[in-house]
């Protein structure tokens, strides 16, 4: 039995010696592996890091862009705004002109838009009663110097206008209202309105 007892410790012992080389390799792998892992996971945790840096600062450029474009419009906005405010300050300037400079004005608009001569003078019910006749004398004059007949006429009808004076013969109508008077100039004078305002 003696020998029964040795092999069988033998054979145990060789089991376990063969058992522990196994479980050695195993630790082994399991350490290389966990060790391969690890480092794949610190560069995909760098890559990681790296990619969500490059998003947030598109980000900020995109959200410092836009904030950027934002001010950018709002200064355009006011700057519109204080060029419109120009343009209504002339308007009531224009308006607040003694009598004899406003209707000289007016005449000479008349005067220059009159196409025949022959035209009717439409005006606000105001100027027509403050100014019609004194105004008709002075847009004839007017006209006849680039001769055309001066027998431009002061019509009846009135309209709502805020200064200035609308031509008509027949069908066709001159707008010389102070409105569109100021609205037709923006294009050549916007520029050099906000370069005064802004400079």
């Amino acid at each position: 039995m003696k020998g029964m007892e040795k092999i069988t410790r033998r054979i145990s012992s060789e089991a376990e010696e063969a058992a522990a080389a196994v479980i050695a390799q195993g630790q082994k792998a399991a350490d290389d592996i966990r060790a391969r892992y690890e480092a794949q996971a610190r560069e995909t945790e760098a890559e990681l890091l790296r990619q969500g840096r490059e998003k947030l600062e598109q980000k900020v450029q995109r959200a410092e862009r836009a904030a950027k474009l934002d001010a950018k419009k709002d200064i355009l906005s006011v700057k519109q705004e204080m060029v419109s405010a120009a343009y209504e300050k002339a308007r009531q300037l224009i308006l607040a002109l003694p009598e004899e400079k406003y209707v000289a004005f007016l005449a000479r608009q008349a005067g220059a838009a009159a196409l025949t001569g022959r035209e009717e003078i439409i005006l606000s019910p105001e100027d027509r009663k403050a100014l019609g006749e004194k105004l008709l004398a002075a847009a004839n004059a007017a006209a006849a110097k680039r001769g055309l007949p001066g027998t431009l006429k002061l019509s009846q009808e009135t309209r709502p206008i805020r200064g200035g004076l609308v031509l008509r013969e027949g069908d066709i109508e001159v707008n010389c209202t102070l409105e569109s008077l100021l609205e037709l100039s923006r294009g050549s004078l916007d520029a050099e309105v906000a370069r005064t305002l802004f400079q």
